[in-house]
């Protein structure tokens, strides 16, 4: 729609996202819609707190896996520094896990980015109302699976696997002794029914626990 048929105060909304086609299109048709105006698009986590500081969105629609930080942990950071903002996690991943790490990180909204962007621009306008926007299926996925089983050390732990690396480069990264690593590893391979770390790191992911 032409500017001057925009309504005098759009909502202005920043979009997190490293897929740049994605990235484009999501932007594209949301500033078609009358309200809504797109002030910001940014790749990377570790930027959006900057961005969002800068901009000053209404509302912020972040991806999770982005390089530099994750969504979740963004979110996280926006609650206490930017807490005008409304906080919209868009997601390929619907996994369990990752809606309650949402909910816990203060998110408004948790949704699939396969629905129609009039969903998600529907979205948009209730969270400014102070609803809390949940996708049905993902939502009864979560109360089924239950919470997570892994502790926040235990999942530092498998965190710092992810590469490949050895006890000792766990335990000089997370400033814990060989023994503690082994320790936390040995509960996060238990709890996820799993034979070695590195199944253990896939199966947290794929419920959403890391």
């Amino acid at each position: 729609m032409p500017r001057d048929h925009r309504p005098a105060r759009s909502i202005r909304v920043l979009l997190a996202e490293d897929q740049q086609m994605m990235r484009g299109a999501l932007a594209l048709l949301l500033g078609m819609e009358p309200d809504i105006q797109v002030v910001a698009q940014i790749a990377a986590g570790d930027v959006i707190v900057d961005a969002v500081l800068t901009h000053r969105p209404d509302v912020a629609l972040l991806d999770i896996e982005l390089p530099g930080m994750s969504g979740l942990d963004a979110a996280a950071e926006l609650r206490d520094q930017a807490p005008d903002c409304r906080v919209l996690i868009l997601t390929t991943f619907g996994r369990p896990g990752y809606l309650r790490r949402a909910m816990e990180a203060g998110a408004a909204g948790f949704l699939v980015k396969d629905g129609p962007v009039e969903e998600l621009a529907a979205s948009i306008r209730r969270v400014l109302t102070g609803e809390t926007v949940i996708d049905p299926a993902l939502a009864a996925a979560a109360l089924s699976a239950g919470p997570s089983p892994l502790t926040a050390r235990e999942c530092d732990v498998l965190r710092a696997s992810t590469d490949g690396a050895t006890v000792a480069d766990i335990a000089d990264r997370l400033h814990l002794s060989e023994s503690t690593v082994r320790n936390y590893l040995s509960a996060a391979i238990g709890k996820t029914g799993t034979r070695n770390r590195m199944e253990a790191v896939r199966a947290a992911r794929q419920q959403g626990w890391l």
